[in-house]
């Protein structure tokens, strides 16, 4: 979990739908939604992984396919 919980981490980072995501020597994670915003502390990759699919469940809602 923790692979793929870095994986998004990278994507999330890269695709600017965060500012920064960091883990931490004691399996928490650091987020910074916006430059100069306030730090989240994550509980771990799961937490990371809920980020993950709220921020898409978001996306979704916003821009839904065109199909």
């Amino acid at each position: 979990m923790a692979t793929e919980a870095a994986a998004w981490a990278a994507v999330l980072v890269r695709r600017h739908l965060v500012h920064a995501m960091v883990p931490v020597p004691t399996g928490h994670w650091l987020v910074q939604h916006k430059p100069n915003g306030p730090v989240q502390l994550l509980e771990g990759p799961a937490a990371v992984l809920d980020l993950t699919a709220s921020i898409q469940r978001r996306l979704r809602t916003v821009r839904p396919d065109s199909r």
